[in-house]
């Protein structure tokens, strides 16, 4: 038998962490548990396949319910709250390892734009003229009367 996607142990961490179903209109059908939701998503998300062409034989329901639920558990904060819970584990377990992470202003704001730098000195006398400036183009035109560039007119 094939191990589990989702194990035991880490459902008992992502489960409390979802969203509760909102009550359903009379009639219907009765909305997939989430542990067999999670699993199509892992599954999919894992091989790279496209979502319509998750296996039924896996019990997860269509693709379509699992993007779904993937939507509206991104759109409710779910992955954040699950990242914050795994590295919460790992720090109590001493399995965190920081010494290879790397942080910048992508993932972190630089409030009130970090500490000033000091001045860059110039390592030339005078600036150069920037030529591709639409003020100096009229300097790399030759006049009407003046020979092109190979000496012909």
């Amino acid at each position: 038998m094939a191990k589990p996607l989702i194990s035991d142990e880490l459902w008992e961490l992502i489960e409390p962490v979802l969203p509760e179903h909102p009550p359903r209109p009379k009639g219907g059908r009765p909305p997939l548990p989430d542990r067999p939701v999670l699993t199509g998503i892992v599954f999919v998300l894992k091989t790279g396949i496209p979502w319509e062409e998750l296996p039924q034989e896996l019990g997860c329901g269509s693709g379509m319910t699992c993007w779904r639920r993937l939507r509206d558990w991104q759109a409710a904060g779910v992955w954040a709250q699950v990242h914050r819970v795994l590295l919460e584990r790992l720090r109590a377990a001493d399995k965190l390892d920081l010494s290879r992470a790397v942080v910048d202003s992508s993932s972190v704001r630089a409030v009130f734009g970090g500490p000033r730098r000091g001045r860059t000195l110039p390592i030339a006398a005078k600036r150069a003229a920037n030529t591709t400036s639409s003020r100096m183009r009229a300097a790399f035109r030759l006049p009407v009367d003046s020979p092109g560039p190979t000496g012909t007119m």
